[in-house]
C-alpha cells in the first residue's frame, strides 16, 4: 500500500504468474502489488485504494468470485480482471454481471493484458471523478465494526434504539454508543442525513 496514483493488486497462487505479471506491468511504468492468496490480499487490502485487480479465479480456500463479492460489499469495488485456465462461460456470465471489467485466459497476452488495466484504471478514475462524495462516503462505511454497520441499518430501517437492542441481544445503553460511534463517523448530524447517504450509496440492506 501507499502509492500515490492507481495501483494494480495481482493477486494469484502461482508465484510465477506473479513475478512475470509485474515484471510487465513495471515494464508499462504501473505500480504494482503480488498476493499469493485472496485470503492475505483482502487482509490488508485498503477499500479506499485507487487502481484495478488482476485476479485468479480459482485459488485454494477463497477463489476469485468470492474476492469479487467481498470487494462489492465494501462499497468501493475496485475493477477486477480475471485471469483463468479453461474457459466456463457460466462463471464468465456470473462475473460480468457483478461487474468484472474483463475475463482473460491464461496464458496471457502481454499486450492484451496491458490494454485491459489501462482500461480499467481509467474506469476506476472516470468513477472517482464522478462519485467524489459517495467514495468519502463509502470510505467512512468501511470504517464502520461490524456492529455499528448492524446499527446503522436499523437506525435507517426505522427502527428504535429500544428495539434495535431486543434484536441484537444487548443493552440499551451499549446501543446508544454504537449508534453515536457511527454517526460520528459517518459525519452526519441527523438520522434524515444519514438516511440520504445510505440511500445515495446504495446500500441500504433490506430486512
Amino acid at each position: 500500500m501507499g502509492h500515490e496514483g492507481p495501483t494494480v493488486f495481482i493477486v494469484d497462487d502461482d508465484p510465477s504468474v506473479l513475478r512475470s505479471l509485474q515484471r510487465l506491468l513495471r515494464s508499462a511504468g504501473w505500480a504494482s502489488e503480488t498476493y499469493d492468496s485472496a485470503e492475505e490480499f483482502l487482509r490488508v487490502h485498503d477499500p479506499a485504494a485507487a487502481g484495478c485487480v488482476i485476479l485468479d479465479l480459482a485459488m485454494p480456500g477463497i477463489d476469485g468470485l468470492e474476492v469479487q463479492r467481498r470487494l462489492v460489499e465494501s462499497g468501493m469495488p475496485l475493477p477486477i480482471i480475471f485471469l483463468t485456465g479453461r474457459s466456463d462461460p457460466p462463471t464468465i456470465v456470473r462475473a460480468m454481471r457483478a461487474g468484472a471489467s474483463n475475463f482473460l485466459c491464461k496464458p496471457v497476452d502481454g499486450e492484451q493484458l496491458l490494454a485491459s488495466v489501462a482500461e480499467a484504471i481509467e474506469s476506476d478514475r472516470a468513477f472517482r471523478r464522478d462519485n467524489a462524495d459517495l467514495i468519502v462516503g463509502r470510505q467512512r462505511l468501511a470504517s464502520l465494526t461490524a456492529r455499528e454497520r448492524q446499527v446503522l441499518d436499523r437506525v435507517v430501517a426505522g427502527r428504535l434504539n429500544k428495539q434495535t437492542a431486543d434484536e441484537l441481544g444487548t443493552a440499551l445503553k451499549t446501543i446508544k454508543v454504537h449508534r453515536a460511534r457511527m454517526m460520528n463517523k459517518m459525519n452526519v448530524k441527523s438520522l434524515a442525513q444519514l438516511a440520504r447517504l445510505v440511500e445515495r450509496m446504495g446500500v441500504l440492506r433490506t430486512r
